[in-house]
């Protein structure tokens, strides 16, 4: 009887493991990001996925490793959604940045829009031997490199602290979505952003 009642997920050839697999982190990203990693157990995310305990454990070494995985490709996602926005924009240096921030202001008015994952993780674990840190940091890092390339191909003093401020624009409208929502602080997020860009082009005119 038991053994049935694993065939729907767990026994059979590799592509119904592979299924298994698949929903557990399919439903395990989709509850990490909603409610968080720490308030989000095995138990739950299996029950949810329609699956037993032991095809988690098969897939993923542990429920960290499950957590690294879901980060790996949110980061992935991300960085892939945001080359396609800056390279619709075309080779103007500031209609690229205007991709951007405009991606990211998009973003956060979406319904569903629940901040950056990657940032929610950060403060969630903050412990550096987790396997989840290291891609949290190489993300963000990434993130404030690709500012920093688009920056540089504008007509400025300092593109580095201009890229700087613009990344903690963007970060800070992601941040007070939580509190206030989309109708908060991160609607000045895109007048914000061209406001500090302006500030630094006018330094070179004068």
């Amino acid at each position: 009887m038991v053994k049935e009642n694993l065939s729907c997920s767990d026994c059979g050839d590799g592509t119904t493991k592979k299924t298994a697999a698949s929903k557990i982190f399919d439903t395990a990203k989709d509850l990490f990001y909603k409610r968080g990693v720490r308030a989000v157990g095995v138990d739950e995310i299996v029950c949810e996925a329609g699956v037993t305990k032991p095809s988690l454990y098969r897939a993923y070494k542990s429920k960290d490793d499950l957590v690294a995985a879901c980060l790996q490709e949110n980061a992935i996602e991300a960085r892939e959604a945001i080359q396609a926005a800056i390279d619709a924009a075309g080779p103007c240096p500031r209609d690229r940045l205007r991709a951007l921030i405009s991606y990211y202001s998009d973003k956060i008015s979406c319904p569903e829009f629940r901040g950056c994952l990657i940032s929610n993780v950060a403060i969630e674990l903050p412990e550096p031997g987790h396997p989840g840190r290291g891609i949290v940091q190489d993300c963000k890092t990434e993130f404030r490199a690709i500012v920093g390339d688009l920056t540089r191909d504008l007509c400025v003093c300092d593109p580095d602290a201009l890229a700087d401020g613009l990344v903690l624009v963007i970060e800070g409208a992601m941040a007070t979505h939580h509190v206030f929502g989309s109708q908060g602080p991160a609607l000045a997020l895109v007048c914000t952003c061209n406001s500090l860009i302006e500030s630094h082009l006018e330094r070179v005119k004068g």
